[in-house]
């Protein structure tokens, strides 16, 4: 807010230069963000809590698949090769399922990259989450950051020890938590958590729960920011993949600039002189997460998590200026307002946010209608090849095959293999004759059975030197069926 229609050059405070040092690595210097409350804050608590929740309590969910099925909703069967999301199962045949979801996820973090900047880094990824929660348990055992400051130069005392003590001690039980948590994913949770319980589970369990464990309280803990400087590579690549229209968290300094305290700014607009909105507190400072002064521009340390915004909205509400001297703009507003032209709105439907919709419309459509067809049974052919065929003494000819019959079904079932493509050939397995051109084969429910098949041809029509059949599995009942091509070999 400006009261003088001088037009005046904007000013913008440079930041330090660093002191000169012969080091090749930059110290860290400790952070200890200050407590916010604002809109943006009040969303940052909905997804924590609505995240750690489905976290913590998805693997107790149950879902019914029918008798001798595992009846959890979520659950990673490593033992037996699938994955249960709700009613759909997933077979390791069946990994493409898994890419797909990669790649939605992938266009999923572009997308929102496109709209809103590094908003997935500020609001929904796991470090930014669980640093919150023992960041919101520091200032519980050991006070606001003012304290936290003034006890870390001063000597150990027995409160300090009894608040840094305890500090640990619920970071610990929420990284134990959450290293078995995520263990419950991969068997029958509340089974597993009564081994757990009476220290009769599997050794790979304690060793995962203590791995987990480990890396939740030293990274949550201990690393913090510097996650997202220097480990994380996301800040470097989402670079490369926004544009002038995404929305940045931002600092108007057509607004803010020159800086100045309340007093100051009244006398210089008193006599007629430019003075910016922003008092120099610092609060938008204070509560940044990785210590970022978004004042001095658009920094790759910021996650655009919004709290410096909530900050800034305080303070200006108590002096009586208008909120929004910080807040999501784009890159093309910022160059607009420094020529002095007015802003335009968040432009949010263009080029790249339609392609990556069409991108995720059509990769999720690709999967669902291919879960909704798929069979629910398969065929893998692998064909013999020492020896590739064998003559008989009657001069037929016999080529044997290994078979998997695949049974995606809660309930056994009796399926029928035939033989396509090759006239007057005869199939078998071991111990069994064809009956009206197919054998059966019975497949226990959600198993995989493996087969010995021959297939021999008569001395009377020998076949070319390579000839491609057709094995054909069905399902008489429901007459579903799946096909596998491979080839009969002969001299």
């Amino acid at each position: 807010m400006t009261v003088s229609a001088q037009k005046a050059p904007i000013i913008r405070k440079a930041a330090p230069e660093p002191e000169p040092s012969d080091s090749l690595y930059e110290g860290r210097k400790q952070i200890y963000p200050q407590s916010v409350s604002g809109r943006f804050r009040n969303i940052k608590w909905g997804l924590l809590i609505g995240g750690m929740l489905l976290y913590y309590f998805l693997p107790f969910v149950r879902w019914d698949r029918g008798p001798d099925q595992p009846s959890q909703a979520v659950l990673v069967d490593l033992a037996n090769g699938r994955f249960y999301f709700f009613g759909v199962e997933i077979w390791p045949q069946e990994v493409y399922y898994i890419t797909g979801l990669l790649i939605l996820a992938a266009f999923t973090l572009f997308l929102m990259n496109a709209l809103a900047g590094r908003v997935w880094c500020g609001y929904l990824c796991p470090q930014t989450v669980w640093t919150d929660l023992f960041l919101l348990i520091e200032r519980w055992t050991q006070g606001e950051r003012r304290e936290r400051l003034k006890k870390a130069g001063q000597p150990w005392t027995l409160q300090t020890v009894v608040e840094t003590a305890l500090k640990h001690v619920l970071w610990l039980a929420i990284a134990w938590w959450t290293g078995g948590a995520w263990v419950l994913y991969f068997a029958d949770a509340p089974t597993l958590v009564k081994q757990l319980a009476t220290f009769q589970a599997p050794m790979e369990a304690y060793v995962w729960i203590g791995i987990l464990t480990f890396t939740t309280y030293t990274l949550a803990g201990f690393a913090r920011e510097q996650v997202c400087l220097y480990m994380c590579p996301w800040p470097r690549i989402q670079a490369a993949l926004t544009d002038e229209w995404a929305l940045n968290v931002t600092y108007r300094v057509d607004r803010g600039e020159p800086r100045g305290s309340v007093k100051k700014a009244k006398v210089l607009r008193a006599e007629g002189k430019p003075a910016g909105d922003c008092v120099d507190c610092n609060q938008c400072v204070v509560v940044c997460p990785t210590g970022v002064d978004i004042r001095n521009g658009l920094d790759m340390g910021c996650i655009q998590c919004g709290l410096c915004i909530d900050a800034c909205d305080n303070v200006m509400s108590r002096i009586g200026r208008p909120t929004g001297l910080i807040g999501y703009d784009t890159d093309n507003n910022v160059e607009r307002r420094a020529q002095g032209l007015a802003a335009l709105p968040p432009k949010i439907l263009r080029a790249r946010t339609l392609i990556y919709v069409a991108l995720i419309a059509g990769v999720a459509a690709i999967m669902g209608v291919s879960l909704a067809t798929r069979n629910t049974l398969g065929i893998d052919v692998m064909h013999d090849r020492n020896p590739i065929y064998v003559a008989l003494s009657d001069g037929s000819l016999r080529n044997a095959y290994t078979i998997r019959a695949l049974n995606k079904h809660g309930s056994a079932r009796d399926f029928k293999l035939t033989l396509e493509g090759l006239p007057r050939g005869q199939i078998e397995i071991l111990g069994q004759k064809a009956e009206g051109g197919a054998v059966s084969v019975h497949v226990e429910a959600d198993q995989t059975l493996e087969l010995r098949v021959m297939v021999t041809t008569p001395p009377d029509a020998p076949p070319p030197a390579s000839t491609p059949i057709k094995l054909v599995l069905t399902d008489p009942k429901t007459g579903e069926q799946t096909t596998r091509a491979d080839f009969f070999k002969g001299p």
